[in-house]
């Protein structure tokens, strides 16, 4: 469920990427005046005498997005009970992390508008946006393992419910009471359909809608009836008996075609399923695609003329807003991972080190659709959220720079993985503890002059420089051959021992070095589908005999450390340890070193 969700939200960012400049065009456009009177178009229904109507952009920001909010609602549900907050010790760090988050941007926009006409904007700082992170580490690539994007997509369900809750207690301008009590009963009678176990969907819809007229009504911002109600939709694993009953009426289909066999197959498949999971796949594209990216379209749009510029840039509230986005954030997340991990109230998934948390909390800076969204709350003034809005894009802008630089650093700079010239002093073993055998990894003639040795893991960037490196010497030296020995860092590249296992299964079907240069072309996209993907061009099957060759990748693991390996890459030339740079010539001249005394 989490890996579909990453899907859908970083694949949609270019569509949101491309609504927010649509709508700074059409703005700054000779035609600019046009943008404010088409959302303020009012649009409603009528019943004889009675009449319901809103602008354009309220039906959008009201209406549209209770979808979105409902999304976020089905998404908390199934995570609470079916995925990664159901570990309270790895849900603990996220949760002090988004409360951080969120505190220290509030107090940095205050300690600019306290006590002034903007002070009520507060909120606007405090949320992550979703879409447009997950849509940079999808560029960021491989520099973003999959735990930290499973650390960063818990952050923003603790965040998203956080701000909802903000929304309900600090921007309800005004209450009433009649409407509220309705809301309140036709809540009542949702929860008691499903109680019941009553699941028509027309009685839902009509509820629902009730529900949100009477929440508009009252004075409560109705997007909350979305979190309530996806929060409502029921969640399940599969039992054993359904999916029973599913196989058994495949079976039967497959055995007997027929239209009313295909039916009750489908009905029987569809019932093992949950409610939520299938409207999560059914509504996440709509909210991803179509409903965010119009909300972008209708809320970006903001002048950037030079006396509009002038303004923002000595203008306490777009000052408060970027810094609290771009400091307050970084700041907020940082010390609120810190503390749960200082006081043993939780741990991380995946072994992450702090340069990857530090580049999460980075572009976790990127505010845009909640903030926008409490920007409509919060201020009247049509130049205060002018301002408010070109805070959000400079303070979101920097954001994401800050967090490539980040990521950019840690991945290149021995944050992920330390080179062997970066290792403490120790005293190491010089000789290579198991000489090369049957069962080696070779590439080049068995009677070569020069053996070089390679520790390496797939994932590791120093390793795949030298790739390219090792590859040139082998076809220009033909009395020189390579051994490729596994050391997969675990700790650091979570996906490492995954693709040393499908490297191992292409070795049974004789294709280990097609693999290998396959993995080190492709080092950012090592997931299990980019993995299979590779296995399935050379005709292997990834995951046959795993556990053999799992003792096969370990036993070259106990060999680097009997050798002293400790990091990637390791080089031994005829079994003497390289400690030279890691450079075609530096390599080259001790392979001609080699071979005078051999």
């Amino acid at each position: 469920m989490m890996r579909a969700f990453l899907k859908t939200e970083a694949g949609s960012t270019s569509v949101l990427l491309a609504a927010t400049v649509v709508a700074l065009l059409w703005a700054n456009s000779p035609w600019g005046g046009t943008y404010e009177s088409f959302w303020h178009t009012e649009a409603g229904l009528s019943f004889g005498a009675s009449e319901f109507s809103l602008d354009l952009r309220h039906w959008v920001n009201d209406g549209l997005m209770t979808i979105f909010f409902f999304v976020i609602g089905l998404e908390i549900s199934y995570e609470v009970r079916l995925g990664q907050l159901r570990d309270r010790r790895l849900v603990a760090v996220p949760a002090v992390a988004a409360l951080g988050g969120m505190l220290v941007p509030a107090a940095v926009f205050l300690a600019f508008n306290a006590g002034g006409p903007a002070a009520g904007g507060w909120g606007v700082p405090i949320a992550t946006d979703t879409a447009f992170v997950l849509g940079l580490l999808a560029v960021v690539g491989a520099r973003c393992p999959d735990p930290l994007r499973a650390f960063l997509l818990t952050l923003a369900i603790v965040d998203d419910v956080l701000a909802m809750m903000i929304i309900a207690i600090f921007y309800t301008a005004h209450l009433s009471l009649p409407a509220l009590v309705v809301a309140g009963l036709l809540l009542a009678a949702i929860v008691t359909l499903r109680w019941l176990r009553i699941w028509r969907a027309p009685a839902y819809i009509v509820l629902g809608f009730a529900l949100w007229v009477a929440t508009l009504e009252s004075g409560v911002h109705p997007t909350l009836v979305g979190i309530a109600l996806g929060v409502l939709v029921f969640v399940y694993a599969p039992s054993d008996h359904k999916l029973l009953r599913a196989g058994e009426a495949v079976q039967q289909f497959t055995s007997e075609p027929s239209a009313s066999a295909a039916r009750e197959a489908a009905r029987s498949v569809q019932r093992a399923v949950s409610v939520n999971e299938r409207l999560q796949l059914r509504l996440h594209p709509w909210s991803s695609y179509v409903i965010v990216p119009i909300f972008a379209l209708a809320n970006a749009g903001v002048r950037l003329d030079a006396e509009t510029l002038r303004a923002a840039l000595t203008s306490p509230v777009s000052l408060g807003i970027a810094l609290g986005l771009v400091l307050g954030k970084f700041a907020g997340i940082s010390l609120g991972t810190w503390i749960p991990l200082r006081f043993n109230w939780g741990v991380l998934p995946g072994n992450l080190v702090w340069g990857q948390l530090l580049g999460g909390a980075a572009v976790s800076g990127i505010g845009f659709t909640v903030a926008l969204f409490i920007v409509d709350l919060a201020f009247d003034d049509p130049a205060i959220a002018a301002q408010a809005k070109i805070g959000i894009l400079a303070g979101s802008l920097i954001s994401a720079l800050l967090g490539w630089i980040v990521f950019r650093l840690v991945w290149d700079r021995g944050g992920v993985c330390a080179p062997p010239e970066a290792e403490p002093e120790e005293d190491l073993p010089e000789l290579l503890a198991v000489p090369v055998g049957p069962d080696d990894h070779v590439r080049g003639p068995d009677d070569a002059a020069v053996t070089i040795v390679q520790y390496g893991d797939f994932e590791c960037p120093y390793c795949g420089r030298l790739h390219g490196a090792l590859r040139e010497l082998l076809d220009r030296s033909p009395d020189v051959r390579l051994v490729f020995r596994h050391f997969p860092l675990r700790t650091m590249h979570p996906r490492a021992v995954a693709a040393a296992l499908v490297a191992e299964a292409a070795a049974d079907a004789g294709r280990f070095w097609e693999m290998h240069d396959i993995l080190y072309d492709n080092q950012r996209y090592l997931t299990d589908e980019d993995l299979g993907h590779y296995a399935a061009e050379l005709d292997v099957q990834p995951w046959k005999d795993v556990p053999r060759h799992r003792r096969r990748i370990a036993a070259d693991e106990r060999s680097g450390h009997d050798s002293g390996v400790r990091g990637t890459p390791t080089l031994f030339v005829n079994g003497v340890r390289y400690q030279g740079a890691l450079d075609p010539a530096s390599i080259a001249r001790a392979v001609e070193d080699a071979r005078i005394s051999p």
